[in-house]
């Protein structure tokens, strides 16, 4: 597609980092933003534990024959997850901009937990026979649904509530808090690998993550209760449908390249997640330390997600977005050779914090940028829909993908050269949206 036969982007920059946000609302306390990103948090630990456990949850609910079958089987109902995120962006972020920030925060918790509930008590197929698969799958839906419609209500309210100058480093609490759940899962993957033998763990030593999470549900809907509202035009008389047609009529080449640009992000974030079956199916490690990667990838996706937040409100957007983009393209290759040709838990460790750290630090940068170009009417719809889409596209296809590849070719460098495929599109895209950091967001 030619950038030229996109409708062109305006951008107003009446407010400047450095400039007093005279028309901005009052800030948020710390407390809030800290029980806003909680919330993420859990719902993103939710949704990605599915893939730390995909082999086990492959051989309970999925018996198909072949040593990819049933693995295949789970991958796919992972990505299935994906596809109604753009429901849920579409729904959940139009009502997010019709009624508020904080009404649809609460509602997605909401969502996903019944989702973790089915997931967590299913029995298996040897139980209940093909009930089993087609519940999960319909879980899966629910969850893709409620984190379809998380992230922009999320991030707007992040965005317009930090003070001038400081929105990149605000923004970026919402893809560490997602690290944070990755740590969390790694803590658990790990401590249960350690605790339980390979018979446990298969049988039902996988199910305690979704479990621990329930509990944690009551807490979150509490703090997400006490948050207060930041868009100021609440209770926005258009339907859900007329704000979904305003962003694909007036901003739909922030969408398309939006979506583009979120290709990389999506695609290295899902290989990360990944790591885990990789190492015990190709690379034949232990399980235990295969779930230290995911130890490995959740503390480098928080350090480095607020490292590139400040990066972002230093030396702008563009740069942040592109310069780790480059170096992941050209990295991920010789990393991968090295890990294929000496596997251990050192190699792998290094690899996946070299591919955490540099996806965090563009993933933040290009969260931050979308929603800046966007008016804050229409914020939450436009930026759910740029994340939703763009990882339903290519993030929730990448595992399947990804598993295919390795099952066809027999070519353990497959997730190598998928990334480096992506990244090129996506440094294409994401540089031919304009620099977003003296946008006034109150617009």
């Amino acid at each position: 597609m030619n950038a030229t036969t996109l409708p062109s982007i305006e951008v107003q920059t009446a407010i400047r980092p450095s400039e007093p946000a005279s028309a901005a609302p009052a800030r948020i306390s710390r407390k809030a933003v800290a029980a806003a990103v909680a919330g993420n948090a859990l719902e993103f630990y939710d949704f990605v534990i599915y893939a730390y456990f995909a082999v086990y949850i492959g051989r309970t609910f999925f018996p198909v024959g072949g040593e990819f079958g049933s693995l295949l089987a789970a991958v796919a109902t992972f990505g299935v997850g994906f596809f109604t995120r753009p429901l849920g962006g579409v729904l959940i972020g139009a009502f997010a901009d019709k009624a508020g920030r904080k009404p649809a925060m609460i509602l997605t918790v909401a969502l996903i937990t019944v989702g973790t509930l089915g997931m967590a008590a299913t029995p298996g197929y040897a139980s209940i026979g093909i009930a089993a698969p087609v519940i999960v799958v319909f879980c899966r839906l629910l969850q893709g649904l409620a984190l379809g419609g998380e992230v922009g209500p999320a991030t707007a309210l992040l965005i317009e509530a930090a003070p001038a100058g400081r929105r990149g480093f605000y923004s970026s609490w919402q893809i560490a808090s997602q690290g944070l759940a990755v740590a969390v899962g790694g803590c658990l993957g790990v401590g249960l690998s350690l605790a339980l033998s390979p018979e446990q763990l298969a049988s039902w030593g996988w199910r305690v993550p979704f479990l621990l999470s329930l509990a944690l549900v009551p807490i979150a809907i509490y703090i997400r209760r006490s948050l207060p509202e930041t868009h100021g035009q609440g209770n926005d008389e258009r339907s859900g449908a007329a704000i979904v047609g305003s962003v694909f009529r007036e901003h739909r080449r922030i969408l398309v390249l939006g979506v583009l640009a979120t290709a990389s992000t999506a695609v290295a974030s899902q290989v990360g997640n990944y790591m885990v079956t990789y190492a015990v199916q190709v690379l034949k490690l232990p399980a235990a330390v295969a779930q230290g990667s995911v130890l490995m990838g959740g503390l480098m996706t928080f350090f480095f997600a607020l490292v590139g937040g400040l990066l972002c409100d230093r030396y702008g957007r563009r740069v942040v977005n592109a310069l780790p983009r480059l170096a992941l393209l050209v990295l991920i290759v010789p990393l991968f050779m090295w890990l294929t040709g000496t596997p251990s838990i050192a190699t792998l460790l290094i690899v996946t914090a070299v591919l955490a750290s540099l996806t965090a630090m563009f993933g933040t940068a290009g969260l931050v940028q979308v929603p800046e170009l966007l008016p804050i009417a229409v914020r939450s719809t436009g930026l759910s829909l740029v994340y939703a889409i763009g990882t339903s596209i290519f993030g929730g296809t990448t595992q399947f993908v990804v598993t295919w590849l390795l099952a066809v070719t027999k070519n353990p460098m497959a997730p190598a050269w998928y990334v480096v495929v992506m990244s090129a599109i996506s440094i294409w895209a994401m540089w031919m949206l304009p620099e977003s950091r003296d946008v006034d967001v109150q617009r």
